[in-house]
C-alpha cells in the first residue's frame, strides 16, 4: 500500500469523508502556496495537474488554467523541480501529492523515467486519464516499481464486470467520473447517474476508497456526493477561483468550507 492509499484509507477508517483538492502546476507564481493552503484547510490529498496543450478530458476552466501555466513557461521538469525544492517544506507530510496529466507527458519521457521523476520529487500518486485500463500494463508496472499509487478511473458507462477489473488494478483510490463529459461546473445537472455508478463501484473496490470527481462545484454538491462515496475530488471550482484572482488564503477558506460540508454528512448520519 502506497502513501496515497495509506492516507486515504486512514481517513475512511476514521469515518471522515475524503477531500482531494487540485492545483494546476504553474498556474501562477505562487502556485505552491495554493498547495500549502489546501493542506492546511483540511484536504486529505492534492492533485497537481501537469499542464498539457490538449487536455481533452478537461473543460474550459482547466483548459484555461493549463494555457496560463504553459504561457508562463511551465513544463514537467520545472514543475517537479519546484515540488522537490519547496513543496515538501510547506505541505503537510501526511497530505500526499498526486500528479495528474496526459499520456503524452508520460510516454514522451518514457513511463519508467516519468514515474521515477515523480517519486524523486516527493509525489506519491499518479493519474493518466486518457490511458485505457486495458493498455496500461507498462505504466502500472513502472508506477509500482517507483513506489507510486497509480489510480484508474470508471465512468457511468462502465459495465460492472469492467468496474471490478479496473478496481482490482487501481491503487490509491478508485476515481469515479460522475458524468460522461469534460470537467467543469455541474450547474443544475441531475447527479443521480453519477451517484449510482459510485454505489456500484463501492461494491467492487475492496479496501480502496471510491471518490467522485467531475462537477463537484459547491460544498452542498460535495456533501451530496459524499453520501454515495468515500469522498470527492474538487478541481475546476477551485481553479476558477484562482483564475479570477483568489489568494492562497481565499482558496484555503474555500477548502475549509468544503471540509465543513463533508464533515456535516457524518453528523447528519449520526443524528439519524
Amino acid at each position: 500500500m502506497g502513501n496515497v492509499e495509506t492516507a486515504l484509507s486512514r481517513a475512511r477508517a476514521a469515518g471522515r469523508p475524503i477531500l482531494v483538492g487540485y492545483v494546476t502546476g504553474g498556474i501562477r507564481d505562487d502556485w505552491t502556496g495554493l498547495l500549502a493552503a489546501m493542506a492546511g484547510a483540511g484536504a486529505d490529498a492534492i492533485e497537481i495537474g501537469l499542464p498539457f496543450s490538449d487536455p481533452m478530458l478537461d473543460g474550459p476552466v482547466i483548459q484555461e488554467a493549463s494555457a496560463a501555466a504553459i504561457a508562463r513557461g511551465a513544463n514537467v521538469a520545472g514543475l517537479l523541480a519546484e515540488v522537490r525544492e519547496t513543496v515538501r517544506e510547506t505541505v503537510a507530510r501526511d497530505v500526499p501529492l498526486i500528479a495528474m496529466t496526459y499520456a503524452n507527458h508520460a510516454y514522451s519521457r518514457g513511463v519508467g523515467r516519468y514515474c521515477r521523476d515523480l517519486a524523486d520529487a516527493g509525489i506519491s500518486g499518479t493519474i493518466v486519464p486518457d490511458l485505457p485500463a486495458g493498455e496500461c500494463d507498462e505504466y502500472l508496472g513502472a508506477a509500482r516499481d517507483a513506489g507510486l499509487d497509480a489510480t484508474l478511473m470508471v465512468t457511468p458507462a462502465t459495465p460492472d464486470e469492467q468496474i471490478r477489473a479496473i478496481a482490482g488494478r487501481s491503487r490509491g483510490f478508485l476515481y469515479v467520473m460522475s458524468v460522461m463529459a469534460t470537467t467543469g461546473p455541474a450547474g443544475e445537472r441531475d447527479d443521480t447517474r453519477g451517484w449510482a455508478v459510485a454505489a456500484r463501484a463501492r461494491r467492487h473496490s475492496g479496501p480502496r476508497p471510491v471518490l467522485i470527481g467531475f462537477g463537484i462545484d459547491t460544498p452542498d454538491r460535495a456533501a451530496a456526493a459524499a453520501r454515495h462515496a468515500d469522498g470527492v475530488i474538487v478541481a475546476s471550482a477551485l481553479m476558477r477561483r484562482v483564475l479570477d484572482g483568489a489568494s492562497a488564503a481565499d482558496i484555503g477558506r474555500d477548502v475549509a468550507a468544503l471540509r465543513t460540508a463533508l464533515d456535516s454528512t457524518v453528523l447528519d448520519a449520526a443524528a439519524r
